[in-house]
């Protein structure tokens, strides 16, 4: 049996994991039925891993192989979002205001498909795999596993991970060398004004105003201080102030992030360092004070080429030739770049889209969901890729 016929055969039960999880979704370290139902599978397939839960809920699985060889890290992330589902799937989720609306159902499912595939290498594996199902991914949770170990017993030597992508179509592959998902930090600001009446804003000092030249100016430092060659984005996703029309209120609190596609030179000042001038100059021209929060940082994630180029004829044999195949460029951040720090990592993109299916909304959206042939394509893609980077034939 080749490995498409492999798949193939466990198709139908990549589905219903998929779905199970998808109907009981949990929030960041909160994946607790999750780890159970992971490790219990794991557990099904034979005593073949070492398993171990890691940072709350996550949990590691190492399959030794029986000759020395290199250790491949596979990453599936766990997590759910604060989303009310409004699909009206049979298998919808059950869990009030938390639903897989980005695809980590099927993580899990492919992840799961491709341990129970590879254990059937174990008695000709030349190296180690490591599969690591890790909680939080939407908040950060990759640098709770590093601390607790899990890039050491064994040492880890290079990493590979996906992600479900609904823009592209069920069948086709994001892949390619160089960065793929954007640095992103996430930030906090409050703007500190005086509080007083509407009728009177000589006395006051107005941080809706100040919070408005913010948003304004900042604006500014992709428009006119970044390279337009270079992809950047400020963008504010929240801002709360007030009680009332007629009351200028104490203070504004905005958030937001901070992306980049670029490597900043040596001597220049970051984006980050850029935000903060800007925020602090213009409360400084209004007579306002600020506080301003970065909460965590994602850095880019990268492809590494040499890596990328041991996987190509894998990937090229998964989705049947190179018309199939497009390097996808993000500005969505992903902290699987955590893991990228300290050793060369591989990531691509597994089409999921199908608008005649439903399947055309985007990620974070209430009524996402994915064409469920692309578990069969991912499960083979993190098949072959491990071989490949193991150094090893189907």
């Amino acid at each position: 049996m080749n490995l498409k016929e492999e798949i193939k055969t466990i198709e139908p039960e990549l589905i219903a994991l998929r779905r199970d999880f998808h109907m009981y979704p949990e929030l960041g370290f909160e994946e607790f039925r999750t780890q159970e139902k992971i490790i219990e599978y794991l557990e099904s397939l034979g005593g073949m891993f070492r398993i171990r839960e890691m940072a709350k809920t996550g949990v590691v699985a190492d399959l030794a192989g029986v000759e020395p060889g290199p250790v491949v890290m596979l990453r599936a992330d766990i997590d759910a979002l604060p989303v009310t589902e409004e699909t009206g799937l049979s298998y919808q989720s059950v869990n009030e205001g938390k639903m897989h609306a980005c695809g980590h159902d099927g993580h899990i499912a492919m992840m799961l498909g491709a341990a129970k595939i590879l254990s059937g290498y174990r008695d000709r594996l030349k190296g180690h795999l490591k599969f690591v199902f890790q909680p939080n991914e939407e908040g950060a949770g990759a640098e709770p596993m590093i601390e607790e170990g899990v890039m050491e017993n064994p040492r880890v030597d290079c990493a590979i991970g996906a992600h479900i992508w609904s823009p592209l179509p069920a069948g086709r592959v994001g892949f390619g060398p160089g960065p793929v998902m954007a640095l992103s930090e996430c930030f906090e600001l409050t703007v500190k004004g005086r509080q007083g009446h509407t009728a009177n804003p000589h006395l006051a000092v107005d941080p809706i105003a100040v919070a408005a030249g913010i948003i304004t100016a900042t604006q500014s430092i992709q428009a006119r201080e970044i390279n337009p060659l270079q992809a950047s984005a400020v963008v504010f996703g929240r801002i709360n102030a007030g009680s009332t029309y007629n009351i200028i209120p104490s203070e504004v609190s905005l958030a937001g992030t901070i992306r980049y596609l670029f490597q900043v030179p040596e001597g220049e000042e970051e984006p980050r360092d850029r935000f903060e001038r800007i925020v602090k100059n213009t409360c400084s021209a209004f007579r306002a004070d600020y506080e301003l929060r970065f909460l965590f940082r994602q850095e880019m994630v990268v492809s590494d080429p040499e890596l990328t180029a041991k996987a190509l004829p894998g990937t090229l044999e998964t989705v049947g030739g190179p018309e199939n195949v497009e390097k996808v460029v993000t500005m969505i951040g992903e902290d699987f770049s955590e893991f990228g720090k300290t050793v060369p990592t591989l990531f691509y993109f597994i089409g999921s889209g199908n608008p005649e299916k439903g399947c055309s909304y985007p990620h974070h959206h209430p009524r996402f969901d994915i064409d469920e042939s692309s578990l069969a394509v991912g499960t083979e893609m993190h098949v072959r890729g491990a071989l490949a980077l193991l150094d090893m034939d189907e």
